[in-house]
């Protein structure tokens, strides 16, 4: 049987190999990290956006906006520097009712950065984020990483639905069909409120919130009190 050091070598060598982000998490990925929050409860019909890299002037606003539009909320992973420059958006955000999570100061990989250096980076953050929320900037995080952050009280929080919407070799329409594919009860699903995202994003919220609000589901946020 692998130790946790062996799969975690393991989900290193299959990203390298297949050089390719996976739009629904692989099981392995999962069993990796059992700490981590992959998912919500699927026992209700309730969905929660996540929205990485800001806050970015207009892009935040216009995803506020529009989640205000469907009555939805949803969860924000910010970066420290973002939230320092731009500190009237990030209190937009707090004030119309979402939760907010860490992502580091300026968002560092987990696997090229030692754990002292990264918990740095995170504590940086922490004096402008308040939350016991955590999302690692490129899915990278290593086991160490991990207890050491739970060690300090923070809930690391993945996803089992990647959008791709950063990728801007890929078409509106396929970045659509990433989130609808395989979007059920209590899918944690990523997007980005950043430049490199904007064509992208913009053009599936709406869809993916007009959508599943037709069918009865709810958008919720991540709460901060979850085991």
């Amino acid at each position: 049987m692998m130790n946790l050091k062996q799969k975690f070598q393991r989900i290193q060598s299959a990203i390298k190999a297949v050089k390719f982000t996976p739009v629904k998490t692989p099981a392995f990925f999962k069993h990796a990290f059992p700490k981590a929050l992959w998912h919500m409860p699927k026992s209700e019909e309730a969905l929660y956006l996540t929205f990485d890299d800001g806050p970015t002037p207009e892009i935040t606003e216009w995803v506020l906006d529009t989640l205000n539009d469907y009555n939805a909320k949803a969860t924000f992973f910010c970066i420290g520097k973002n939230v320092r420059k731009h500190p009237e958006i990030y209190q937009k955000i707090i004030e119309q009712g979402h939760a907010i999570g860490n992502h580091t100061e300026d968002h560092i990989k987990g696997w090229t950065n030692n754990t002292d250096a990264y918990l740095k980076s995170v504590e940086q953050a922490s004096e402008v984020i308040e939350s016991s929320l955590f999302r690692p900037p490129y899915g990278q995080i290593s086991p160490k990483q991990l207890r050491a952050l739970s060690n300090l009280g923070y809930k690391v929080v993945m996803w089992n639905v990647l959008s791709m919407d950063w990728d801007q070799s890929l078409s509106e329409e396929t970045c659509l069909r990433n989130v609808m594919k395989y979007t059920k009860s209590g899918s944690i699903i990523v997007f980005h409120d950043s430049v490199k995202a904007k064509s992208n994003m913009t053009y599936c919220l709406p869809k993916v919130l007009d959508y599943y609000s037709k069918l009865g589901y709810k958008f919720k946020r991540i709460p901060e009190l979850i085991q």
